[in-house]
């Protein structure tokens, strides 16, 4: 875990300045933008009210090949080839195509920042922000006023840095997720669509070395969560301990705003119908970082990186509104048998092998050993497939 930058209380120093680049969020989205710009010479700032890799908010799973390809395969605490789905009559095992994996947040943190070069990070609470002039924002933080050409909001779906007007729970369009880690192992990457426990939503439980991570997410920011989640694992005989969770995006929101970029959950890059956020945040981070990597060295614009990057996320908008329709067919499948007989159709190999590989197409992972710096296998539009 990286030491605290400054400390707490009345001995917490101001901090002010201008920077090229100011990131605000240190999570996934974050510090792949970060990682994106080393090397270039810009002078990187990354702040978030908590330290790298302090917070979890999520199961920590994702595909194995963006792991490995960025170098992060040490953060790995287990590996799956298949998925088992539950239902209320049966359960069917679906072979993947491709790997999933559970890892170590903290670590994974870590080694990521390890990858960012220059960049260095202060921990603050950032509050929102103003122009000053055509060029500069004035990002205010509980330590002070930050300036930057360059502002990147990873900061999480309150869209801190957005001036529009903000939009809370339960109206904002928001999945929900909570889950405990309870000590123990097991070999099985599990999901269940089962109205017991949530009907607009699935549960899990994904093992991850010495614990298991095993959660309800409910499609409705309305439902209560807590008590199908200690009921999930009182029924799998285990401990509710470790309570985290957290509100999850499940519609795409706009990619620039303002001369600002936002990547992650604050520009709704969270994959509706299955909750994925991690590989979505990795993925637009890195082409944010791209585009970023370009205007500071000389070969694009700002308002040119602007388009490009609202354009790498304006062509997969289709796609989203696609998979918040399965989202929504869900919610109506889980409450009748019928959701056993898609279960079962689609673990036909063919029908699973088509599916998987076109869903990890949405956000392909980058070439294996990408480097740091440059975007690696996301520079260029036309290996971005939509």
């Amino acid at each position: 875990m990286p030491v605290r930058a400054t400390k707490r209380g009345a001995e917490r120093t101001p901090l002010d300045g201008a920077h090229d680049v100011v990131i605000c969020g240190a999570s996934f989205a974050g510090l792949a933008v970060a990682r994106a710009l080393a090397g270039a010479g810009a002078d990187v700032l990354v702040v978030d009210r908590y330290e790298i890799g302090e917070r979890q908010t999520s199961a920590c799973a994702a595909p194995l090949d963006w792991l490995t390809n960025l170098g992060l395969a040490d953060a790995v605490s287990q590996r799956f080839s298949e998925l088992v789905v539950h239902t209320p009559q049966r359960s069917v095992r679906w072979e993947l195509p491709w790997r999933f994996c559970t890892f170590d947040y903290p670590r994974l943190c870590d080694l990521l920042w390890a990858q960012c070069g220059d960049a260095r990070f202060e921990t603050a609470t950032v509050t929102g922000r103003t122009r000053e002039g055509h060029r500069a924002h004035v990002i205010h933080t509980d330590r002070g006023d930050l300036r930057a050409p360059l502002v990147i909001d990873a900061l999480g779906w309150r869209r801190v840095l957005s001036n529009a007007p903000a939009i809370q729970p339960p109206r904002a369009r928001l999945s929900r997720g909570l889950e405990v880690h309870p000590a123990g192992s097991g070999p099985d990457f599990e999901l269940w669509l089962d109205p017991r426990y949530v009907r607009a939503g699935y549960s899990w439980s994904f093992p991850a070395g010495d614990e298991l991570r095993v959660g309800v997410g409910s499609f409705d920011p309305r439902d209560r969560v807590r008590e199908p989640t200690a009921r999930l694992a009182n029924d799998l005989r285990l401990p509710d301990d470790g309570y985290q969770g957290n509100w999850i995006p499940h519609q795409m929101r706009d990619a620039v705003e303002d001369g600002v970029f936002f990547a992650g959950d604050s520009a709704g890059h969270c994959l509706p119908a299955t909750a994925e956020g991690i590989r979505p945040a990795l993925f637009f981070g890195l082409a944010c970082g791209r585009e970023l990597c370009d205007v500071v060295e000389g070969r694009q614009t700002r308002e040119q990186a602007l388009t490009r990057y609202a354009s790498v996320h304006e062509d997969r908008r289709f796609a989203w509104r696609w998979l918040l329709r399965m989202q929504r067919a869900i919610g109506l499948l889980n409450s009748y048998p019928a959701m056993t007989s898609v279960a079962q159709a689609l673990s036909v190999g063919r029908v699973i092998e088509r599916g998987f590989e076109k869903y990890l197409g949405l956000c392909p992972p980058p070439a294996s050993g990408d480097a740091p710096g440059g975007g690696g296998a996301l520079a260029g539009h036309a290996a971005i497939p939509a």
